[in-house]
């Protein structure tokens, strides 16, 4: 083989390791930005914390006056918990979510297959939480006015899928693209049953505006760090950078298996 060859060849593999560990890198920095995505939301926003906490209440009052109204089975204190699932399963996540919050669309896009499975093994309950951090940070009206939506969804029996269907088309957090109620409603036809008199009236009417600001005051009262916040057990899995979907299956899969054994012993 000529030198000239041989120096073609070692070009070329010198090109793909370079590139192998590009790719590397690019792996990497998206699975820091899917576990670790809720620091995104919390940093993004930590120069205007004091303007929320200074305002949060009178813009509250503004865009949702009236009473609280949950939507249809509403669990937990207050009546702030969105349940999916059996309630018969032994194992519970508490989901805290912003329909505006991009790290809350790449921990959708990560784990809501995994978590879609579980619940229909009637291995785990979902607990959902809706809050509006984004609304408080850049302004605008749209994480309230989806979360509502999505309350009314719940009325209507079709909570998972709309939930679903609102996550796949979020706009760019600085779009306050869901603050428009016929945005809502048009996303609603690509849920089968959903787009009725009924849902449009409680999006257009914001029945469940009070509720929402219930449940993001509760979040603030939490002390949670960011969007999204994901308890199993009390125990927020979302920090622990070590978690994958499959790591999650697993640790219900035990909680049940742990259940069982506790029964069968009885």
């Amino acid at each position: 083989m000529s030198d000239k060859n041989r120096e073609g060849k070692r070009t070329a593999r010198e090109r793909m390791a370079v590139e192998r560990e590009k790719q590397k890198a690019a792996e990497k920095r998206r699975r820091a930005l899917i576990v670790g995505g809720s620091v995104v939301c919390v940093l993004a926003l930590a120069a205007v914390i004091g303007v929320i906490a200074a305002n949060s209440a009178g813009d509250d009052e503004n865009e949702a006056s009236g009473p609280v109204v949950a939507p249809s089975g509403a669990l937990g204190k207050d009546g702030l918990a969105i349940p999916v699932g059996k309630e018969s399963a032994k194992a519970t996540l508490t989901v805290w979510e912003d329909f505006r919050c991009p790290a809350c669309k790449a921990f959708e896009q990560n784990y809501s297959p995994t978590i879609h499975e579980l619940t229909d093994a009637g291995q785990l309950k979902v607990e959902y939480h809706l809050v509006t951090l984004i609304d408080g940070g850049l302004g605008g009206s749209g994480s309230l006015n989806s979360a509502n939506a999505a309350a009314c969804a719940q009325d209507a029996g079709k909570f998972t899928p709309y939930h679903d269907v609102l996550f796949q088309n979020q706009p760019m957090e600085s779009d306050d693209a869901f603050a428009d109620k016929d945005k809502l409603i048009e996303l609603a036809g690509k849920v089968d049953g959903l787009d009725t008199p009924e849902f449009r009236t409680c999006v257009e009417d914001g029945t469940h505006n009070s509720w929402v600001v219930k449940s993001n005051e509760a979040f603030q009262k939490g002390g949670f760090r960011g969007t999204p916040t994901v308890l199993f057990d009390g125990r927020n899995i979302y920090e622990d950078r070590s978690m994958t979907p499959e790591k999650l299956k697993q640790m219900v899969e035990e909680a049940n298996k742990g259940a069982s054994k506790e029964a069968s012993k009885g």
